[in-house]
Order: C-alpha cells, then structure tokens, then sequence
C-alpha cells in the first residue's frame, strides 16, 4: 500500500485545543460562480475543528489507515535531516500546506523515486516545482476555491487596518494610552480612494465585490479579462498592465499566482512607479514584492503602508526585515486558515485521495500539473518553470528558533 507523506504547522503552544470555541460553522450551498464544495464520501471530523495543525492530520488517519495506508504527518520540513527529508524517499503521495509549505524543489522530487502525487492542501502550488513535476510525471493537484472567500476577507481587513492605521491605534490602547493625535496622524477614510486588483479571479473579484460598498473606485488587470456584464455590475476600469494599474491607484492588492512571469514584480523600480503614499496589499505570494524594496519604500514614504500575509521563504527567519519594518500589518500566513476554511480543505484533500485510490479522474478544476503538463487551473493560470529558488533558506527559521 502506498505512503503519505503530510506536513502541517504545529500545534497551538499551549497544546492541541480539547474543544470547540463556537458549536459549529455556517453550511454554505456552494461557491459563488456555481462551483460545488468539496464532495468526499464521508468525512472523519468536525467542521469547525482545528485541522491543519499536526494534531488535525486533515482528519485523514482513520480514512487512510483502514484502506491499509501509511500516514506520517510532522511539521520538520526543512533541512537535510528533517522528517519530511527521510521520508520522502519512498513516499507516494505529498501532502502539503501553503501556510507551512514543504518545498518539493527538484532536487527533492529526484529522490522521492516512488511520488506520484503532491497535493496542496489549500490553493497556490508555487512551492512545487512545477517544471521538475511535469518532466517527472508527477500530478500536481490543490483544492481550488476552498479558502478563495477566507483571503479576500483578509484582504479588505487588511486594507481597513492600513488606511484606518487600526494596529497602532490598537497598541496605543494596550500601553494605557489616550493618544488620539498619535492614532489619527495616519488616518484616512477609503471612501473615495482608489483601488486595484493585480489578477482578478475567484480572490481578486471577491475582494472588488466587498470593496464596491465602500465606495471604492475599483479598477484591475488580469491576463483574463471579466465579462462586460461584470464590469457594468461592479463599475470596473480594466488595465492591460500592471504598471497602467498601479500608477492611478490608491490602494493596490495583489492577487496573483506566483510563476517566473510574476517574481520579483514588485521590486523598487517598479513601487517607484506607484502613486506616494499608496498602500500595498500582499496576500498571494512573498516572493512577487521583492524584500529589501519593500522596507525601503516604507522608510522614505513612496509607500505609506504595506500589509502582507505571505513571505519567502515560510516560514520567515526571524530577522527578516519584514518583522520590524514601519507601517506594516504582517501577519503569518494565516488568511486562508481559519477554522473554516480548514474544514473545506481538509474534505477537499480527502476527495482527491479518494479519486486517486479509485482510479478516478480528479476534478479539472483541482488539477494543476498531470500528464507531464499544465493543465485544469494550473494551465489558465501559471506559466511553466520553477519558482522555489531559495526555498532552503526556510532552515534558518528552525535554527534560530
């Protein structure tokens, strides 16, 4: 039988949680555009349970292990003698989050001589490398939608805390302060303001369609432009590029898979091109804004906010700039993690097993790389290459930890 192989963040440090903090999570019908929720056969869990961590397993032990399987689920991704390195040598099936990504670096996927199947336990399979996958023949899969609605709640969360300038308001509050002049010296209203979305699918749309109530102006660019229908809907400007976006922009989002065409996008030439002052919004991939522009953007106040939920490598070594730099509103990758979005993903994952053990087709809109190509989401939205370069440098975080 085959082994799979999952890697999840740790538990909570105060341990694994022994109950529930609500008694359930809403049951939604589907997803917005018609797509169905995840259609597994059973599930072995609570909605609304802490899964992700290692403790949750993606609620797949039982599932797996009365098929006659092996699960080894750890957290010790990275270095040489990480768990994840020892047993991937013979392992079938990858398991693994973006919030906690395992990078399956060509170097690994040379050494894994029986994988046959890496799936993203969420969405963005960048820490794949999709080239070394295709030309290894192994299929690329990600639970497409489960946590799309999650991110552009924190999007416009995100955006509010920056403009507001909520986080040292907040602080001012914990330090026993009444320091409104202090609170309000970096707050505006959105109302009025600018803002545009760098890609406009299931995340950049959503997050539009919860910005339009603000009376927001609301432009994007995306290699696939929306319907007119939808854009007489939402009032929305269309850019052809990137650099048209974000020269008029007051807010800019970004909202991207990361892929070659992608990296590095946002670097200081190209911030340096944006409107001073504005904000930028990052909760697609670290990798897309380069690092060190970032912080320099944010001391001379071409930026006056930059809000992040991705960083690279992940986790974060903990003197990375991004921790200490002004005006941001950084938080681990957490967007598309809540407690509701783990019990969509964690049946997504176990629909994809199942297929698999079955011989049955996986969903198109699950596929990213089969065949030894692109192919369902993964050809409408990545472009082929690698973009785990320097992945190794996660180590540092479990060194210095």
């Amino acid at each position: 039988m085959a082994k799979i192989l999952c890697v999840l963040y740790d538990d909570p440090v105060t341990g694994y949680p022994k109950s529930l903090i609500r008694d359930g999570i809403p049951e939604l019908s589907g997803y917005p555009g018609g797509q169905t929720l995840p259609t597994p056969s059973k599930i072995d869990f609570t909605p609304g349970q802490l899964l992700g961590s290692v403790s949750g397993e993606l609620g797949l032990r039982k599932f797996l292990e009365d098929l006659g399987h092996e699960l080894v689920v750890t957290s010790d991704k990275d270095g040489e003698g990480s768990v994840f390195e020892k047993e991937l040598e013979d392992a079938e099936v990858v398991i693994s989050q973006p919030f906690w990504p395992a990078y399956l670096t060509a170097e690994r996927i040379a050494k894994a001589k029986n994988l046959k199947l890496a799936i993203t336990a969420g969405i963005g399979s960048d820490h794949v490398d999709l080239q070394a996958a295709m030309q290894k023949g192994v299929t690329v899969a990600e639970v497409t939608y489960c946590n799309s609605i999650s991110v552009a709640e924190h999007v416009v969360m995100m955006i509010l805390g920056l403009v507001r300038n909520y986080i040292p308001s907040y602080q001012w509050v914990v330090k026993g302060g009444w320091n409104i002049a202090d609170c309000v010296q970096r707050s505006y209203d959105v109302e009025g303001m600018t803002v545009g979305t760098v890609a406009a699918g299931r995340i950049g749309l959503a997050v539009l369609r919860r910005l339009k109530p603000f009376d927001m102006k609301l432009h994007y660019t995306d290699r696939h432009r929306l319907s007119k229908e939808v854009e007489e809907e939402l009032n929305l400007t269309w850019h052809s590029d990137v650099e048209s976006l974000v020269k008029v922009c007051d807010v800019v989002t970004i909202n991207c898979p990361l892929h070659p065409e992608t990296e590095n996008l946002f670097n200081e030439q190209f911030i340096s091109k944006m409107k001073r002052g504005a904000y930028l919004v990052n909760t697609a991939r670290g990798k897309i804004c380069n690092r060190d522009a970032v912080v320099k953007a944010l001391g001379n106040g071409q930026l006056a906010g930059y809000a992040g939920d991705v960083w690279f490598p992940q986790p974060a070594p903990q003197d990375h700039p991004w921790r200490t730099m002004p005006h941001h509103g950084m938080t681990p990758h957490i967007s598309g993690s809540s407690l509701s979005a783990q019990t969509r993903y964690a049946a997504g994952t176990r629909e994809i097993l199942e297929c698999w053990f079955q011989n049955k087709p996986l969903r198109n809109e699950y596929l990213i790389v089969d065949g030894g190509k692109l192919a369902g989401v993964g050809a409408h939205s990545y472009s082929e290459g690698n973009a785990t370069k320097g992945s190794e440098e996660a180590v540092k975080f479990k060194i210095n930890k």
